[in-house]
């Protein structure tokens, strides 16, 4: 007993539900690992991450650098991307932006830009910011690409470039 008014409502604790865009959790080196079918599709490694809830589920923002390596349907690794930082969506399509570097593994195909974002549902890597691609002998910049995840056949929009021919 003690003295002063009586509580005339109490207080409960808040529901499990989160507002919009607020911070679920924080993770510090992180590895995530993304299968279909049990087969390896890709692998993503950041310093930080924190997931936000969205109205769609929610998004793991990842920062202090990244790398996402990707994989062909045998498992091998075909494509490593490299970023400032990246936003993950729950439908697996990824953003990566910041100094995005592209390398192919299978024939050094290099391709820069400051944003690409790769899409789960057909396999694609698109930008429509400024982009250049460096192959063998030849360099090619534009605004605009898209490409299939392996950088094996790629398109680039608004495009110029220069190549050296041996003779």
């Amino acid at each position: 007993m003690g003295c002063g008014e009586p509580v005339k409502a109490r207080r409960f604790a808040q529901n499990d539900t989160a507002a919009l865009d607020s911070l679920l959790q924080e993770s510090w080196q992180v590895k995530v690992d993304f299968t279909e079918a049990g087969i390896h599709k890709g692998v993503v490694q950041a310093a930080h991450q924190a997931e936000y809830k969205t109205r769609k589920g929610s998004q793991h923002h990842l920062d202090g650098g990244i790398t996402v390596t990707l994989f062909d349907q045998h498992g091998q690794a075909t494509t490593r991307i490299t970023a400032e930082k990246a936003v993950i969506h729950d439908n697996q399509d990824i953003e990566a932006m910041g100094n995005v570097v592209m390398r192919s593994t299978n024939d050094g195909t290099v391709i820069t830009s400051e944003y690409v974002k790769r899409s789960a549902s057909d396999k694609m890597i698109r930008s429509h910011r400024l982009v250049t691609i460096t192959r063998n002998n030849e360099t090619i910049r534009g605004e605009g690409f898209e490409s299939d995840q392996s950088l094996k056949k790629y398109r680039i929009f608004r495009g110029s470039g220069e190549a050296f021919i041996q003779q």
